[in-house]
């Protein structure tokens, strides 16, 4: 089975750049500071699925549709929500061109605390008898439980995100983890053998409820993938060429687009 992950955003909740900021790094002409809210697409080839391969997509945030568009995806198999704040929820409606191409319900698989979010921010998704060409959705309920989407397997990461349980994911080598900044024993062991970890790195400074660089970097030295990645990165933490160059052997940051397969 195949693995690949897409990191189709690799910004913070605000993007980079930042609306009005003129900083050095928001003004950068280097495409790899430029920042879409995070997001990322698993993609598993030679799944059990009598339907062949899986595209699983973590998170829809404001910028996915134009995520879709650059990527040019045009089969989503289902959605996995990672926690329910706007900048990873926000672009749920978007969903709906998948509705239109492929004549179907989408599946969306998050926890109840999310599900109860989505059904406050759509409204319209969810209300009884409810406005011709709104997205169609059909909730599955998530835990920390391996689960089984579409004959792929998926063991959910429970961290969190300050006091916020928040979700990352690993589909067999790869491991995907933004907005945390403590891991559950659970997590620790379910990342045994990770060949690659994304995983989130705010900024240098300390932060409330994300790790900061230094914290990543302990994270990814402590799993000891292969390779690392680091996301939802803040205009704070640097230039892009700056930052790669202090990192250690074996971690990079990401970027938009970056594609990241495994056998």
């Amino acid at each position: 089975m195949g693995v690949h992950l897409t990191l189709l955003g690799t910004g913070t909740s605000q993007g980079v750049p930042v609306i009005a900021c003129d900083c050095g790094v928001c003004a950068s002409s280097d495409p790899r500071d430029s920042r879409l809210r995070s997001s990322a697409m698993f993609y598993v080839d030679g799944a059990d699925a009598p339907d062949g391969p899986r595209h699983l997509v973590i998170d829809t945030g404001p910028d996915f549709r134009q995520q879709m568009l650059r990527e040019k995806v045009d089969s989503v198999d289902a959605v996995l929500f990672t926690h329910e704040h706007k900048d990873h929820v926000a672009g749920l409606d978007d969903i709906r061109a998948f509705n239109f191409r492929l004549k179907r319900d989408m599946d969306v698989h998050a926890t109840p605390q999310v599900q109860e979010a989505l059904k406050r921010e759509f409204h319209y998704v969810f209300r009884e008898n409810p406005y011709p060409g709104v997205p169609q959705v059909r909730l599955h309920g998530l835990n920390e439980d391996p689960q089984n989407i579409g004959g792929v397997e998926v063991l959910p990461l429970p961290v969190m995100h300050y006091k916020l349980p928040v979700l990352g994911f690993r589909i067999g080598p790869i491991a995907y983890i933004t907005d945390a900044n403590a891991f559950s024993p659970l997590t620790w062991e379910r990342l045994e053998g990770v060949e690659v970890l994304v995983l989130n790195a705010l900024r240098k400074e300390p932060h409330l409820s994300h790790f900061n660089l230094e914290e990543a970097l302990e994270v990814i030295e402590r799993v000891g993938p292969q390779q690392a990645y680091l996301t939802h990165i803040s205009h704070l933490l640097g230039k892009h060429e700056d930052i790669q160059a202090e990192l250690p052997k074996g971690v990079s940051l990401g970027w938009d687009g970056l594609r990241i397969s495994t056998p």
